[in-house]
């Protein structure tokens, strides 16, 4: 326990959302889902277009409603549940814990420079103790270094956002985020509006900043090559649900779970055959009972339809939930 940042304990997030005959309908986007995240380590979730990664990211940051569940963070030294922190103490956290979003342009004010926005949130905080007593000075080299932290020259701050690359302002929505000098950052698909010569740059950028600072990344991507080369470990979700956790070795070499087999032999440097899933895809709204991939997978068998598959351990680092081996069907 003492090794993790973040615990995350059966949580549930729902939306509400209006059909078009003006009925009410929840989007259980996050379904009772578990897990650590060690301090230090970049743990990746992967997983399809509305599986809810990015809510999961979101919600971790109180940036979204969460119904039910537990997201515990260790500030000043001791674990509190972020979702019953005060208004003083949210800050606190959220100095502590920043967000890259996927698309740079828009998660940046086009009116503003750069130096003001790397400005702002040292203001925004100036109550924290940490930052209280800085002067114009004190701010001016902060945000100096964190520019040239991330590659860019000190003639950027007085451009806008429309005056640089895609690459260019995802390095400057980086500086955002480390200017406050956080120990967690959701990085929620930073490289995939990028150029793939681009993409490597910015995940290079992550490594170095994260070995350099000991910052601890929850990394959301749906492009498995950048989560193998990037993680330390891999969370794979489908539906709101976390399905298996390994090291990037365990997921990558010795995938359990149908679903991860499947996602891998999609990737498109796959030299295996390729698993074809059949079957619907369930909606979000409306959820199957049992083992939520039993509509898609080859392997379902009758206790899939009905029965939540409990945890099976095949190492310290490495699980799934599938009924497959708890019933000695592999």
């Amino acid at each position: 326990m003492q090794n993790n940042l973040i615990e995350i304990k059966n949580l549930f997030v729902e939306y509400k959302i209006e059909s078009a005959l003006n009925e009410q309908k929840k989007v259980f986007a996050v379904n009772d889902l578990s897990l650590d995240i060690k301090r230090g380590e970049i743990f990746s979730i992967a997983g399809e277009s509305g599986c809810g990664k990015s809510t999961l990211g979101k919600a971790i940051l109180r940036l979204v409603d969460v119904k039910s569940g537990e997201i515990c963070s260790l500030i000043d030294n001791s674990y509190k549940n972020i979702l019953k922190l005060n208004k003083k103490e949210l800050k606190k956290f959220r100095q502590q814990s920043q967000i890259i979003f996927q698309n740079p342009y828009s998660s940046l004010n086009p009116k503003m420079k750069i130096y003001d926005i790397l400005k702002e949130p040292l203001i925004v905080n100036k109550e924290l103790e940490s930052l209280r007593s800085l002067t114009k000075k004190d701010i001016d080299q902060i945000i100096l270094d964190t520019i040239e932290q991330v590659g860019l020259d000190r003639s950027a701050l007085s451009l806008y956002p429309h005056e640089f690359s895609g690459g260019q302002r995802q390095r400057i929505a980086i500086a955002r985020a480390l200017v406050l000098k956080p120990q967690f950052i959701v990085a929620d698909e930073p490289v995939s509006a990028l150029d793939v010569s681009i993409q490597a740059q910015i995940i290079n950028l992550l490594n170095y900043l994260k070995e350099k600072f000991n910052l601890t990344f929850l990394f959301i991507s749906h492009d498995l090559s950048v989560i193998k080369y990037l993680s330390d470990r891999v969370g794979i979700m489908y539906l709101g649900e976390i399905v298996e956790i390994g090291t990037s070795e365990d997921i990558f070499n010795t995938p359990k779970h149908p679903y991860t087999e499947a996602l891998l032999s999609a990737n498109p440097g796959n030299k295996k055959d390729k698993i074809i899933l059949t079957g619907d895809l369930p909606s979000p709204s409306d959820l199957p009972l049992g083992c939520k991939f039993h509509t898609r997978c080859q392997h379902a068998m009758e206790i899939c339809k009905t029965v939540t598959p409990s945890k099976t351990q095949f190492s310290e680092t490495h699980c799934t939930y599938c009924h497959l081996y708890q019933n000695g069907e592999r």
